[in-house]
């Protein structure tokens, strides 16, 4: 058998993508998409927990809008390099999220004060606040008197990375397949539209592919090796992903272990993703438990960690079973609030002093009993 590892960063694998299907209802705030690549002509292998990377290009738009910035046509050539300005630009460079280098440069040149304050004084915060909203053609026009030649202009951009999204799907059941879940960044500001590098170019531009992808292995985030024990998940929106494959693969290898899934977004009506599949499992048997949270769906915000609180009982109960307890989705806010009910529960549940709960939160981890894919 050839092996998979073949497809890296440096060799892709150029995958059909059959499927872009908007999983988001009419009215809701996101544009969640559900997305399907065909891996069958050789493609990468995977496991429910791993990762698949994507290698996008830059929106063309973007691009001649740099060009036009800069007063030179695609066609320029850049000191040290085979292709054409507008080829690298498109392909080869980070060329909407500003990194440190640029953001510098500009200051150095700009008539800005408050920003060669910031840059000068390494503020963390105010830079934080000062690019909030802003891309670096935004910054580039915020400051006219900071002008760069093309060769200057390539020098300064970091070279196009790959974005890394949890897997949403279980090869045991989708042979030849993978599909991931993903919110179509889009946003105005300073006047123009803006996208998501990968997630615009998969929505908008990608087509039926072929797409460059690689599987990045998260052996840490993986099922229960224990079919019997149950399975906690907590994902609210995309958040889902890992726990899709989960279920899919729980039930690819006949687990009987309890399966209990906490998801929430906004609104019941727009942001249930995957209500009927979910619902679908429900009435198989597989999904033993949903408890959802819908935010704004009432006067008073309700979030997976109120459900979390609501139901202390049977989560402490299903701990102290083995029970496998993991979290995707918002690092800065979400995963942190869980954490700390996920320490209250077990505090009050298990009659635990502060320290001794956070000696059992620890000892999960240190099983690999809690565990997180968050970003």
């Amino acid at each position: 058998m050839v092996s998979k590892s073949k497809w890296t960063r440096k060799n892709p694998f150029e995958a059909p993508m059959p499927v872009n299907k908007l999983l988001s209802g009419e009215g809701s705030a996101k544009e969640i998409r559900h997305f399907e690549f065909d891996l069958s002509n050789d493609g990468p292998d995977y496991e429910a927990g791993d990762a698949l990377n994507v290698i996008p290009t830059n929106d063309p738009e973007l691009v001649s809008a740099w060009l036009e910035h800069l007063g030179v046509s695609g066609d320029s050539a850049v000191a040290g390099k085979d292709e054409s300005l507008e080829s690298l630009l498109f392909s080869h460079f980070e060329i909407s999220t500003p990194n440190n280098e640029f953001v510098k440069a500009v200051a150095e040149r700009s008539d800005d004060d408050h920003l060669k304050h910031i840059v000068e004084h390494g503020d963390k915060e105010a830079m934080e606040a000062y690019l909030w909203s802003k891309d670096s053609l935004d910054i580039a026009r915020l400051n006219p008197k900071a002008k760069f030649s093309a060769d200057e202009l390539v020098s300064l951009f970091k070279p196009l990375q790959h974005r890394a999204y949890s897997i949403s799907s279980s090869s045991k059941l989708n042979e030849g397949s993978v599909h991931l879940t993903i919110a179509a960044v889009r946003y105005d500001s300073h006047g123009r539209n803006h996208g998501g590098v990968a997630s615009c170019y998969l929505a908008d531009r990608a087509g039926a592919g072929p797409v460059k992808v690689f599987v990045s292995p998260n052996k840490s985030f993986r099922v229960p090796e224990n079919n019997d024990v149950p399975m906690i998940m907590v994902g609210p929106g995309t958040g889902i992903a890992p726990f899709r494959a989960f279920l899919q693969e729980r039930q690819a290898i006949g687990a009987t272990g309890f399966n209990w899934l906490f998801f929430g977004d906004q609104h019941a009506e727009s942001d249930f993703i995957y209500r009927e599949e979910l619902k679908k499992m429900q009435a198989d048997g597989i999904l033993n438990r949903l408890d959802l949270a819908f935010s704004r769906d009432q006067a008073k915000k309700i979030y997976v960690q109120t459900r979390m609180k609501e139901f202390a009982k049977e989560l402490y109960g299903a701990l102290e079973e083995g029970g496998y307890f993991y979290v995707c989705g918002d690092a800065s806010r979400m995963a942190k609030d869980v954490e700390r009910t996920l320490h209250e529960v077990i505090c009050e549940q298990g009659e635990l002093t502060e320290e001794a709960g956070l000696d059992y939160v620890n000892k999960l981890k240190k099983e690999k009993r809690y565990v997180r894919d968050v970003y």
